[in-house]
């Protein structure tokens, strides 16, 4: 982890949940953190309570799926903090919508959000990286349903959006390898994670096993210390009691 020390890393959806806890882990390590969130006393609030640490913490009041909002994060970070090294996609939305009966302002809040705005910032993510000859690495926060169609079917349109992150995974892997880019993108896929924005009622939450957001920051820490040879494709994270 060392050579990430005074790096720039973006996390997004930094203001609850997983997002927080991974900004925090990077900036204890070294790294200047930027965190994209639409809660602007909420990130505001996680920048006072990571002051002093090791590294540095920024809070940016943007929304991902906005492509202005994208735009605009890496203009400021560029010309204030210096080119990005890290990028941890992790925003994303879970609206309970069936295929069948469901919802189109619904569908297209996830799309947009869990796809569009993860293609945003990782195109930026790239364009920044290679004008700057940085060997970077690039992090998908995905789901166990970006790979099996879970059974609730309040779940199967958020799957269809975790699956095109799977996708996505590989493609831009495909298309760095092709242009011949050191740049790493690994991506990872935790099962149901303990988090304020779960739709699911407490009682049933109650009795499922649930991952913690310190467990996904642990994956993240391993993936982005491997050494420059080695690539992790995809973990999958699940509790098991």
């Amino acid at each position: 982890m060392n050579r990430w020390e005074g790096k720039v890393a973006i996390v997004t959806g930094t203001t609850s949940g997983i997002g927080s806890v991974i900004a925090e882990r990077l900036v204890d390590v070294g790294l200047t953190v930027v965190g994209l969130a639409r809660r602007k006393e909420l990130g505001e609030e996680l920048a006072r309570t990571l002051e002093g640490r090791k590294g540095r913490y920024y809070h940016l009041t943007a929304d991902v799926a906005k492509e202005e909002d994208v735009l605009n994060a890496y203009k400021w970070i560029g010309e204030n903090l210096g080119p990005v090294h890290v990028l941890v996609n992790n925003a994303g939305v879970l609206r309970p919508t069936s295929l069948c009966d469901g919802n189109t302002t619904d569908w297209k809040s996830m799309l947009d959000l869990n796809v569009v705005g993860l293609c945003m910032m990782t195109r930026e993510a790239v364009r920044c990286m290679k004008a700057n000859k940085v060997d970077g690495h690039i992090v998908h926060i995905n789901s166990t349903s970006g790979h099996t169609v879970p059974v609730p079917v309040a779940a199967h349109v958020y799957a269809a959006s975790k699956f095109g992150v799977t996708a996505l995974t590989e493609a831009l892997r495909q298309e760095l390898v092709a242009g011949g880019s050191r740049i790493k993108i690994s991506s990872v896929s935790p099962g149901l994670t303990e988090s304020e924005g779960n739709p699911l009622p407490r009682e049933v939450l109650a009795n499922i096993p649930m991952l913690k957001g310190k467990d996904v920051a642990d994956a993240i820490s391993y993936i982005i210390s491997t050494p420059p040879h080695v690539q992790v494709h995809d973990i999958v994270l699940r509790a098991i009691f």
